[in-house]
């Protein structure tokens, strides 16, 4: 316990230092929308130089914003990130422990934060935090790891990835849509945006998007630019075209309802990119997707403020655990809104300047890996629990390419060190001491393939013809395995 007591103690001084010099909002609170993708990786935008893929909305929001070259997800795949964004916390703490895992009800999110403090909240799109694996379908109201019992007034969601004429469940009823994944959300969440223009609540909205996630199912004229790639990547890279336009949808929009000065538009991915699409996806990164290499964590990262944020380029390493303490700064939520302890920051000194360096490192622990980020150094160990360390300076080998752990031995040594403790502050969230009650006091539900749900049961042969769902229902959709509690994190990576 007496780690939680320092991790609470260090997020109360973080919220007072930081509001030694606060932004001026007063009763004005900002709207605050996250947007993220799914499974683009760091070197699949246009103003990071990608060789045939243009992204001009994405482009757009980095000129005007504060656009991180060194933003990671909270994890190597979906689920887990997701649980970070809510909570502020890494995700194993949460028990989401890979793909597909549900995040714990004992958790405080930052939904319910912010609905109890006066915003309107909504969720768009993918959500992925019910224990449900396999394609997704419309997130039902039965469903008790749904959005609306996380803290969202509407949802318009679907349980994983999602791709052209989806269906979606508003609020548990499903409703078919027309069009590219994409643009439906973003044109669900502009028509909630002015359902609630007049009522003068600020809102908490996350879209995230199921782009571009395979399978690729891209209209042909967004395909048509890539036409020398083999099939996959072209549509994968269409699939990233339609993305980038309903970016540009909801940033007009915003501009149109007269409230982009004073919205938080945060954009990022929930990993890294994917290692069999041409070109590269990681611009040149070690690892994609599932590895706790560079290019398996590290992501596009923008945070788009107008009335607040001067537009530049920043190398101060930021994750998705940051997002929910910095919101927390800036409406001035209590310490007691989040489970303790947290592992993000706030970012809100960033905001204003730039800053020589991070004051508290960056953990990973995924599966048979685990990572730790100081600034410019990181430790891996690729087989985790056992193997050896390795060590990187990323500031001269973002690749990774050379490991420093027998010439700096001093450095290798302090990093393992933290680590080790960091893991075990960890593993004691991940047993339930972190809790009022001192321990887990709903068992967390296996992982399931939603084809063995009961709640999906009645829907199965209606959709047997749906495409993306043929094949799933047709092969029965063996059960996804359940692990013992103590060896979850020694699943091999999906």
């Amino acid at each position: 316990m007496r780690a939680v007591g320092v991790a609470g103690r260090m997020f109360i001084c973080m919220i007072t230092s930081a509001f030694a010099a606060p932004i001026a909002l007063g009763t004005n609170r900002p709207h605050i929308i996250f947007v993220m993708a799914d499974d683009l990786g760091w070197g699949q935008t246009g103003h990071r130089g990608h060789p045939v893929l243009t992204t001009p909305n994405l482009d757009a929001m980095a000129a005007a914003g504060l656009r991180f070259e060194r933003f990671y997800a909270g994890g190597p795949v979906c689920s887990p990130t997701r649980a970070t964004v809510l909570t502020g916390r890494t995700h194993d703490r949460c028990g989401t422990l890979s793909h597909g895992y549900a995040l714990r009800r004992q958790e405080k999110t930052l939904a319910q934060a912010l609905l109890a403090a006066g915003y309107r909240t909504a969720h768009f799109g993918k959500w992925h935090l019910n224990g449900l694996a396999g394609p997704g379908v419309p997130v039902l109201a039965e469903d008790e790891y749904n959005p609306g019992v996380f803290g969202f007034e509407e949802w318009v969601s679907a349980s994983n990835y999602v791709d052209r004429d989806p269906l979606l469940g508003r609020r548990g009823t499903i409703e078919p849509f027309h069009g590219d994944s994409s643009e439906v959300i973003v044109a669900e969440a502009i028509r909630w945006l002015r359902e609630h223009r007049e009522d003068g609540r600020p809102v908490f909205m996350l879209i995230w998007y199921g782009s571009p996630h395979s399978p690729w199912r891209a209209a042909p004229q967004d395909c048509a630019p890539f036409g020398s790639l083999d099939s996959n990547s072209a549509q994968h890279h269409g699939e990233i075209v339609a993305m980038d336009r309903s970016l540009g949808e909801l940033r007009a929009a915003l501009r149109e309802l007269g409230i982009a000065e004073n919205t938080m538009l945060v954009f990022c991915s929930d990993n890294g990119g994917l290692p069999d699409i041409r070109p590269d996806t990681v611009g040149g990164l070690r690892g994609h997707k599932g590895s706790l290499y560079e290019g398996g964590i590290r992501v596009p990262g923008i945070i788009e403020w107008p009335s607040v944020i001067r537009p530049r380029v920043t190398s101060f390493p930021a994750c998705t655990m940051d997002l929910a303490p910095t919101v927390a700064d800036i409406v001035g939520l209590p310490p007691n809104a989040f489970i303790q302890p947290l592992d993000g920051i706030s970012l809100v000194p960033l905001f204003k300047r730039e800053l020589e360096s991070r004051p508290k490192p960056i953990g990973f622990r995924f599966e048979r890996q685990a990572a730790w980020i100081d600034n410019r150094w990181k430790l891996v160990l690729p087989k985790y629990p056992e193997g050896a360390a390795e060590l990187y300076d990323l500031e001269t080998d973002p690749a990774e390419t050379r490991d420093l752990s027998r010439e700096q031995p001093a450095a290798a040594e302090r990093m393992k060190l933290e680590l080790r403790r960091w893991l075990a502050s960890v593993e004691a969230s991940f047993e339930g001491r972190d809790y009022p009650e001192g321990r887990i006091t709903r068992p967390d539900p296996p992982r399931t393939r939603w084809t063995d749900s009961p709640l999906y049961q009645p829907y199965l042969e209606q959709w047997r013809e749906r495409w993306e769902y043929a094949k799933v229902i047709q092969t029965g959709g063996a059960q996804a395995p359940s692990v013992r509690r103590r060896t979850r994190r020694e699943e091999p990576t999906p």
